[in-house]
């Protein structure tokens, strides 16, 4: 299956660009964008309400980058400067990604179709930093294996 935007030229600064024009013209009033080594992070206020998006970047291995390619099996192995060129499209593709990822739930909200607590609520900021995703996965994973729900209050009933 082939991935979205496998094969974008347009920049990585470009594309975050447009998620943040994209997000102000949807009624975002405040925006942030950093990086590490091994994930990006977005966050942004839209309708009162504080959204942190994350996304892991692909590291930089040229172990990784560096084999032929599988429909050129006659290609010789890759100089490290392609296969820098190819983790780069790799990071580009992402951010692509994210941008349409972002525009889809954006106009699901606009067309009525859907709304922001939906749309969003895995990235929804709570007050301690993290996001309500990050916060309910382990609680999620519990709840399935065991079956039940989890107690609202310590010593207390279900």
């Amino acid at each position: 299956m082939t991935k979205y935007a496998r094969t974008t030229i347009v920049t990585i600064e470009k594309t975050q660009a447009e998620i943040e024009h994209t997000l102000s013209r949807y009624g975002a009033d405040q925006f942030i964008r950093g990086w590490n080594q091994d994930e990006a992070v977005l966050a942004f206020r839209i309708q009162g309400k504080a959204i942190k998006i994350k996304i892991a970047l692909p590291l930089w291995r040229y172990e990784r980058y560096r084999w032929p390619d599988p429909k050129r099996p006659w290609a010789h192995e890759r100089s490290e400067a392609l296969a820098h060129g190819f983790w780069e499209q790799e990071r580009r593709q992402r951010w692509r990604a994210l941008l349409l990822i972002i525009k889809a739930k954006l106009e699901a909200i606009e067309a009525g179709i859907s709304d922001l607590e939906s749309e969003f609520l895995a990235y929804t900021m709570l007050p301690d930093g993290r996001t309500f995703g990050e916060w309910a996965k382990p609680q999620l994973a519990e709840v399935v294996t065991l079956g039940r729900m989890p107690q609202l209050l310590p010593g207390g009933g279900a």
